[in-house]
């Protein structure tokens, strides 16, 4: 085989491969001559869909920034608590990690951290402050957190004198507005602006509302359904931090009444109606004894017996002041289903005589529909656990299992120095239902911020005109809340129903013969049921009186002993600055 005057033939294999990679180079380099001068269409750029977005270089310096605080709301179920823990994976995401992706996907916020990796949650550089820090499956209707964020307003031509503004311009140089200190002090003095400075006409043209960044709009769209903001903060005081400026914390937590499913039949042995022989029924809870029980929280009191202890705080003064302290009934937002209406939910069950006839003196006046409850809790700060710990015990209290006087014996520390052990209440009926900003001096309870709330006619006109609007029609808030509302009705409805068709199936127990004495007798042999706030009751054998119980170490024990395990010294002389850690040096018998 010859090609070329070249005989192929005579070469030995390695010698072919080598020409034929030669070759195969040479005709790439000749296709990638050909290429660069005659393009062809398959090497032009594709075109690009109409819709797509386009990444663009951003330039945080081109921008100015403001602080504002943004009052919002979630619900908890779906979420691991409010806190990101850095380093700390849980198995569900938190309310932060969710506010921090909108926040970065949006561009609103600009962390100056450079070590900072994608999907970190790192605020350094924001200013950000939180109010509350919610447990996993609570929820909030009015969290509020303080943070800095990118603005509409102009940059100013140049960086203003130091001075002009006293904490009004920001390090760009750029304006921002803000209120006078919450806490006013006597070497407060806030400079008078220059109007008539050039520089500053194109700032001061913005309205630091109308012209603004539609910041509930924007975040909104990028939040999940759950999480919404309710209302932007556009001047918070010079002062301001979310946690420490926030000076009433309010909270609800929802239960009915009914609290469980109670037995067909059954008389659970608890008080009687105040007014007849009638014995109330098991799954009924006392609330008149419930609302005495809430109203000795009031006043300030040391509640280390109504929280869980984190050792990691080393937190020695439990003394928290409670302003309203209340059980009260609300009106349900819908009928229940009818088998939630029947006989077997009359919390009194009527009395018979001695010749088996009902006695109509134990008859009570009572309405068959369940009722619903709201524990009403508002104080200057909680611990950790502390609104939980204080509902189970009312739940106790409402069940007969314990006396008012119980929740005095438990905030008396001097008689009651270590802390029974007991169960916290659920986590999904509680609510942080809102976060209060008072100004020092006033005698009004009423929040000093100035909350611009979503469809805020003041300064957006018509909210059913307004482009964009962020309260009505698609894409609004009330919108996106009737949608999970309408879910969570369907839930409701088909679960009402199912419920009536399984009770309604098969014989009732007051048409058998003895059916109904055997299942009293079943019923009382059983363990103690105690309501804890969830959807069903626990099983606790013979119920223990909680001042007759097994108590937790004292508060200083606990202190000291993580103390010592992580190295720190306690003493008087640290106290005020806290722990120092010290370096623990081995005994001779324990090696090295």
């Amino acid at each position: 085989m010859e090609s070329n005057g070249i005989d192929y033939a005579s070469w030995s294999p390695e010698k072919l491969v080598a020409r034929v990679s030669a070759l195969e180079q040479q005709l790439k380099e000749a296709n990638e001559r050909y290429r660069s001068q005659s393009p062809s269409k398959s090497s032009s750029p594709q075109r690009r869909p109409k819709n797509a977005r386009v990444e663009r270089d951003f330039d945080p310096s081109k921008y100015s920034t403001r602080l504002i605080a943004l009052k919002f709301a979630y619900l908890g179920q779906r979420y691991n608590g409010f806190e990101h823990h850095a380093n700390n994976k849980t198995p569900l995401p938190t309310i932060e990690e969710e506010m921090w992706k909108a926040f970065m996907k949006a561009r609103l916020i600009f962390p100056t951290d450079p070590l900072v990796t994608e999907g970190e949650v790192n605020w350094e550089g924001c200013d950000y402050s939180k109010c509350g820090r919610t447990d996993k499956g609570v929820s909030a209707f009015g969290q509020v957190i303080g943070i800095r964020v990118r603005s509409n307003r102009p940059l100013s031509k140049q960086v203003l004198e130091p001075g002009l503004v006293q904490e009004s311009v920001t390090s760009n140089g750029s304006l921002e507005t803000a209120s006078p200190p919450l806490q006013p002090r006597e070497d407060d003095f806030m400079m008078s602006l220059e109007l008539d400075d050039a520089t500053l006409d194109e700032p001061l043209a913005f309205h630091p509302i109308r012209d603004e960044v539609p910041y509930a709009q924007v975040l909104n769209r990028l939040l999940p359904p759950d999480i919404r903001i309710l209302a932007w903060c556009p001047a918070p005081p010079v002062d301001f931090s979310a946690r420490f400026s926030c000076r009433e914390r309010r909270y609800r937590y929802f239960f009915t009444q009914p609290a469980f499913n109670p037995s067909p039949g059954t008389e659970a042995v608890t008080q009687g109606h105040p007014n007849s022989n009638a014995v109330r029924r098991e799954g009924w809870l006392d609330i008149p004894a419930m609302k005495a029980a809430a109203k000795r929280f009031e006043g300030l009191h040391d509640f280390r017996h109504f929280c869980k202890v984190d050792a990691s705080k080393q937190i020695d003064n439990f003394e928290r002041r409670i302003f309203r302290s209340e059980i009260r009934e609300i009106d349900p937002a819908s009928e229940p289903a009818a088998y939630i209406s029947g006989s077997y939910f009359s919390e009194f069950a009527q009395s018979s005589t001695s010749n088996g006839n009902p006695d109509p003196s134990s008859a009570v006046t009572q309405s068959q529909t369940p009722k619903l409850y709201v524990f009403v809790l508002h104080g200057s700060a909680f611990l950790w656990h502390q609104v939980r710990h204080m509902i189970a015990v009312l739940f106790l209290v409402g069940q007969g299992l314990e006396s008012p006087e119980v929740v005095t014996q438990l905030l008396d520390i001097n008689a009651t120095p270590r802390k029974p052990i007991y169960e916290m209440a659920e986590d999904a009926p509680l609510v942080l239902w809102d976060c209060i900003f008072l100004r020092e001096g006033s005698s009004s309870r009423e929040d000093a911020l100035e909350w611009i709330y979503v469809g805020d006619q003041r300064f957006h006109g018509d909210p059913r005109e307004v482009k964009g609007n962020a309260k009505f029609g698609l894409g609004g808030v009330v919108d996106d809340v009737w949608k999970i509302w309408r879910q969570k009705k369907m839930d409701e409805i088909l679960a009402g129903m199912l419920l009536n068709v399984v009770v309604g199936q098969g014989k009732d127990l007051d048409e058998g013969q003895g059916g109904e004495e055997e299942h009293r007798t079943a019923v009382k042999s059983a363990s103690q049921k105690v309501y804890l706030g969830g959807d069903s009751v626990r099983l606790k054998g013979r119920y223990v009186p909680l001042m007759e119980r097994e108590r937790t170490e004292s508060v200083q024990t606990i202190n000291a002993r993580y103390a010592l395990r992580k190295g720190f010294e306690q003493g008087e002389a640290v106290r005020g600055t806290g722990f120092r850690q010290v370096t623990l040096l081995p005994r001779e018998d324990e090696g090295a």
